[in-house]
């Protein structure tokens, strides 16, 4: 049983005198690692900045999809009173006309250019 004891003692002289010697080091190690891994890590401050980027990118997205959703909601609705609108677009998009009146059609290669008409 004595003999255990001092192999053993000597075990523990061999480990305490290794982590004296590179203690120090490896514990820098173990941090530089762990440093690293929150940087550059799948959850990491990288990955972290680049969701919040997407986030952003998504969110004004959706913002301009509801805009662009409230002014067909609008257009929906203008379609649905408004029987100038409904003359318009039928006129415009399916060459429709009134008893008696008599549609030229122009190549759209011969058309000058039409400025926005302004509104009274």
């Amino acid at each position: 049983m004595g003999i255990a004891r001092l192999k053993k003692s000597g075990a523990n002289e061999k480990d305490v005198l290794f982590l004296r010697q590179y203690g120090g080091a490896l514990l820098g190690l173990l941090l530089f690692a762990l440093v690293v891994h929150d940087i550059f890590g799948t959850h990491g401050y990288l990955a972290m900045r680049r969701t919040q980027q997407e986030i952003k990118k998504v969110k004004a997205n959706i913002g301009q999809l509801n805009k662009e959703n409230v002014q067909l909601e609008e257009e929906v609705k203008e379609l649905k009173s408004d029987p100038r609108k409904i003359e318009k677009i039928a006129r415009d998009e399916l060459g429709l006309a009134k008893p008696g009146e008599v549609i030229i059609k122009i190549p759209q290669s011969l058309q000058l250019p039409q400025e926005p008409a302004s509104k009274p």
